[in-house]
């Protein structure tokens, strides 16, 4: 039986990280996907194990550990072989880490907006009002990010400021590349700041955003180097690009 049980959802950002440090770790998971718009993170059976109502969810121990990052992290210090995912010095640590926190509090949210926009914008649209302020109340951390979603998605002021800040977050990145003279944030060590970037990179790319960064080399090199990853593509298995859930986005 295997030593973790991982709670998450195929298309989640966030469960994109840990599968990933999972599988780069060489570490074998029991693997529940959770139907999000079933609402399966609401059940009194998930709160229980993660009051946040959000995924992932790692059981090890039969202890639950919670958000991704901090998942990612004490993965690495189970499993500091054969190559660590934080860097040995202090200074280039405290690196990594502000680029954690710029990562968390920039692109992770703005990214949010067109994927609800251009994407999950179909589960809300024909949703009595009842029943989505229902669902919204429901959300122990997303419930003022949904009521201002509604259920005609994000103003174009507001997608638009969205997408200004992922552009902003495209420019940093490129300059701590050019920095570091990747191939990844901090040079040739890969680090968790990659895995964070990771998943709203290849987001970006899945809702056609990918010209985006056409003009920063150092990205596009960036995103085919996760590509060939070993832990890449047992990552991204099928279902979890929303090109693959959902057929209109092709179309655009």
């Amino acid at each position: 039986m295997p030593e973790f049980e991982l709670y998450n959802a195929s298309q989640s950002i966030c469960s994109h990280k840990v599968r990933f440090a999972l599988h780069a770790k060489g570490q074998d998971f029991e693997e529940h996907v959770l139907d999000l718009w079933a609402g399966d993170q609401l059940t009194p059976e998930y709160l229980a194990i993660n009051p946040n109502g959000l995924v992932p969810t790692l059981i090890h121990q039969d202890t639950s550990i919670i958000d991704s990052l901090v998942i990612v992290q004490y993965l690495d210090e189970l499993f500091p072989e054969p190559h660590s995912l934080i860097p040995d010095d202090a200074l280039t640590r405290a690196r990594m880490r502000s680029l954690m926190a710029y990562i968390d509090e920039v692109p992770k949210p703005a990214v949010r907006v067109p994927s609800y926009n251009m994407a999950f914008l179909v589960h809300f649209q024909n949703m009595p009002e009842d029943e989505f302020m229902a669902m919204a109340n429901a959300k122990p951390l997303r419930k003022e990010f949904l009521l201002n979603f509604g259920r005609v998605g994000f103003p174009e002021k507001a997608y638009n400021e969205a997408i200004d800040r992922l552009g902003r977050s495209l420019e940093r990145m490129q300059a701590e590349i050019e920095k570091s003279g990747g191939p990844w944030f901090l040079g040739n060590a890969f680090t968790i700041a990659d895995i964070a970037m990771m998943p709203i990179i290849v987001r970006m790319a899945d809702l056609g955003l990918g010209n985006m960064w056409d003009d920063k080399p150092a990205i596009s090199i960036w995103h085919e180097a996760i590509q060939t990853h070993s832990a890449y593509t047992p990552t991204f298995y099928h279902g979890s690009l929303l090109t693959q859930q959902y057929p209109h986005l092709l179309q655009n």
